[in-house]
């Protein structure tokens, strides 16, 4: 149905893509699964990177993650791209 690809750097989770299958756009799925997975972040001690474009739109509506969010630097952005998903 869909997934968020991240990869963890240290205390760093970097959220990379999200996707979800074309049959269950347009439902708010994306939306749900971001939340889930920022949940899972914070619960799991992690910093928040948000590389993706769906992870940015989320962030925005839920300042409560402000204190666990890192900027995307150019440098990160690099790594993650390079390293393995989850």
């Amino acid at each position: 149905m869909g997934f968020a690809e991240f990869a963890d750097r240290g205390e760093q989770r970097i959220f990379h893509h999200t996707e979800i299958d074309p049959d269950f756009g347009g439902r708010g799925l994306a939306t749900i699964l971001v939340e889930e997975a920022l949940q899972a972040t914070r619960a799991d001690g992690k910093r928040i990177v948000p590389v993706c474009s769906m992870v940015v739109t989320v962030l925005k509506k839920h300042p409560e993650y402000n204190d666990i969010t890192d900027p995307a630097t150019a440098e990160v952005t690099g790594w993650a791209k390079t390293h393995g998903s989850h």
